[in-house]
């Protein structure tokens, strides 16, 4: 069953092949075989899942579910630690809130599991607080990637990506802040959307960078990704950055030739920088997408270059002023035995965080300074804007942007653990999509000595569908989303 699409899913659901609880229990017991070599769950949600499950085939009975009046009913689904869910622990990755028990569901939560019936099998491990691009700083220990365990699988989702791909769930949420759904779905050989920021609620997900955070989904093909969003996206009075603005028929756009769709290469993303091997996955998939009706140009996104340092910039500036509520008062860790309420805040801090979240506070302390704030922050907003520039002017002559989402194929685990500048450049095809807040969609293009590659497409503003549209028509041609790890097929 762990090879079977989400619609496929859906459909024996509702033909009775199978039971809501058999199919949780078929992926429950893959967990449990499989997760000690991948360490990509943090709770796994056993008792919940199968109560779910029974409550789901109880409304299959009845004659719900399908496509167009629920979706994901009855469909194991594993969360991010990063969104509150009720009753069940929270960690964000993090010892600070190892003991942080949510009680309440965020809206993605919610909509997936109460309010469309999808099953919760469990929190997925990431990088601490987000920050990471490598799962490799999670306070659970690094996550391996399933197609080869000496490998990072990218992050901060590396848990969300590491469970999908080895078949331990249908899908699974996670979230982007730089590239944080779209480069663990590069790395793993899966299909990751960010969508446009605004369209998914982020309300009750814990914030890192609140004005690039984006909830997403990791799926393995645009199909079964198409039908997460559509779950998932819509306007929330509960977040004061959620749009209102209604939310497209994803699933049914999936279909539509792409003949006559405008293709721009941006030459920043071809330039020195990436590895030979990935280069040719990319120009033999627009090879193919040319086969399809598609006309390829050579545009120029010249503020590209910049976006890693203006993201490193501004990310930690807003991430300072996010942690500061871990304080050891109200939730969260809480050192022991001490005398003063400065000792509790050093103390509970130096104790709760890892050492990349507390160099990324010190980051964006020192640039929100009194005499740096104009010399960095206020200078890396002027940036942004020009980035945001550069896609506008883009999109007024092609339809999507295509590119790597990587500079290579998935490094080994410790590689880069030692040079955070190497870490963090990572990130320099992604990140210019959440500067800009467009929709951006990783999927897979080939693979380099046995190693998944990813192809990044950027869409406009609200173009959801067009991205999952191009990506379903190229992966009705090509095979490479259905590839699973040998040792977890």
């Amino acid at each position: 069953m762990h090879t079977l699409s989400i619609r496929q899913l859906s459909e024996g659901l509702r033909a009775r092949k199978f039971s809501a609880r058999e199919l949780t229990q078929h992926f429950l017991k893959r967990i449990e075989q499989h997760d000690k070599k991948l360490n990509s769950f943090i709770t796994v949600t056993a008792e919940r899942a199968l109560t779910q499950a029974d409550a789901a085939d109880a409304r299959l009975a009845k004659g719900e579910g399908g496509p167009l009046t629920a979706p994901l009913l009855g469909i194991p689904l594993a969360q991010k630690d990063i969104f509150c869910t009720r009753g069940v622990k929270t960690s964000c990755g993090s010892k600070m809130l190892d003991t942080f028990v949510a009680p309440y569901d965020a809206t993605v939560v919610r909509r997936l599991h109460r309010d469309a019936g999808a099953v919760l099998l469990g929190k997925c491990n990431m990088d601490e607080f987000a920050m990471g691009s490598s799962s490799e700083t999670s306070g659970y220990g690094p996550v391996k990637n399933p197609w080869d365990l000496t490998r990072v699988p990218g992050g901060s989702s590396g848990g969300s990506a590491a469970c999908v791909a080895a078949g331990l769930a249908p899908a699974a949420t996670a979230t982007d802040t730089g590239g944080s759904v779209r480069q663990p779905a590069a790395l793993t050989g899966l299909t990751g959307i960010k969508p446009t920021y605004g369209r998914v609620s982020r309300y009750g997900m814990v914030a890192f960078a609140s004005s690039l955070d984006q909830a997403g989904v990791i799926a393995r093909s645009a199909e079964d990704a198409a039908w997460v969003l559509q779950v998932m996206a819509g306007f929330d009075p509960l977040d004061s950055t959620s749009v209102d603005r209604p939310v497209d028929n994803w699933i049914g756009s999936l279909d539509r030739p792409i003949e006559g769709l405008k293709i721009g290469l941006p030459k920043e993303y071809f330039a020195e920088g990436l590895a030979a091997g990935p280069r040719r996955c990319i120009e033999a998939a627009v090879a193919e997408l040319k086969k399809l009706g598609a006309t390829v140009r050579e545009i120029s996104l010249p503020h590209s270059p910049l976006s890693v340092p203006t993201y490193y910039v501004v990310a930690p500036a807003e991430a300072s002023s996010n942690l500061a509520r871990y304080d050891g008062v109200r939730y969260g860790h809480r050192a022991a035995d001490v005398q003063t309420l400065e000792e509790l805040y050093k103390r509970s801090r130096g104790e709760g965080f890892g050492a990349e979240v507390q160099r990324r506070i010190m980051m964006g302390t020192y640039v929100l300074s009194h005499g740096y704030y104009d010399a960095y922050y206020l200078k890396a907003q002027k940036v942004r804007k020009l980035i945001y520039e550069d896609f506008r002017r883009a999109f007024e002559t092609v339809d999507v942007v295509l590119g790597p989402t990587a500079t290579d194929v998935a490094f080994k685990l410790g590689a880069k653990t030692d040079d955070p500048v190497a870490m963090y450049l990572n990130d320099i095809y992604t990140i210019a999509a959440n500067l800009a807040g467009i929709p951006a969609l990783s999927l897979p293009c080939g693979f380099v000595e046995g190693l998944p590659v990813g192809l990044q497409l950027m869409g406009n503003f609200f173009d959801e569908g067009r991205l999952l549209n191009v990506a379903h028509q190229y992966q009705r041609v090509t095979d490479w989303h259905a590839r699973l790890p040998g040792a977890f097929t």
